[in-house]
């Protein structure tokens, strides 16, 4: 009889042992899965974190560029008036304030008329790929001539061209890539004996342009 119930105390041993290697092998795992748990959560969490700083930086520059802009452009105002010779039909324009003048050729002795507009300073004139923000030429040459110099970078398809107006004088405008540096805009008036031409050499002053030849004026 002792030896029987001593078989049964062995079993219940070993079960007893059993169940608990199963529960720290549970308790292991479970142990384990927290960790992977909390590991996932850090990740996840630090990219989400991570794209909000970078979606709130990026926030911050678009917001500091449209700052920027909109303090440039109020710094252009009031404008400035830009008056061309009385003998060349006496062009006016408004122009913005933060931009110089630079009178190349005064037309003083007849000839051509050239002037130069730029932000700030006005770079060095005569290079040949040198851009500007605005140039006005007024020459002594018949309309159509000066209009029929860009027919073959019309028919090219280089330069777009369409007619325009400005204070009841009609011209024509002619859009694109003038030359392998210079992508623009030009205006071109017949103005008494006069052709005036009126450039900007880079799409970058596009809106300043379109905004300045609304402005155009001749003494006719």
């Amino acid at each position: 009889m002792m030896k029987r119930t001593h078989t049964h105390e062995s079993g219940a041993i070993n079960g007893g042992l059993i169940a608990m290697i199963l529960l720290g092998l549970v308790a292991v795992i479970l142990a384990g899965l927290s960790v992977w748990l909390f590991l996932q959560f850090n990740e996840q969490k630090s990219n989400v974190d991570g794209k909000v700083a970078v979606a709130e930086a990026e926030a911050k520059r678009a917001q500091q560029e449209e700052d920027d802009k909109k303090f440039a452009e109020r710094e252009k105002e009031p404008n400035r008036e830009f008056v061309g010779p009385d003998d060349y039909g006496r062009v006016t324009f408004s122009y913005p304030k933060t931009w110089s003048v630079y009178v190349d050729k005064n037309g003083a002795t007849g000839g051509m008329y050239a002037a130069y507009l730029h932000p700030i300073t006005v770079p060095p004139v005569g290079q040949a790929n040198q851009l500007f923000a605005l140039r006005v030429l007024i020459e002594d040459k018949d309309f159509d001539k000066v209009v029929a110099e860009y027919d073959a970078l019309v028919k090219k398809g280089d330069l777009k061209s369409s007619a325009t107006s400005s204070n009841g004088v009609n011209g024509t405008r002619l859009d694109g890539q003038f030359t392998k540096d210079r992508r623009g805009a030009v205006v071109i008036y017949k103005v008494r004996d006069k052709t005036v031409s009126i450039f900007t050499d880079a799409d970058t002053f596009k809106p300043d342009f379109e905004n300045l030849i609304k402005t155009i004026k001749f003494n006719q």
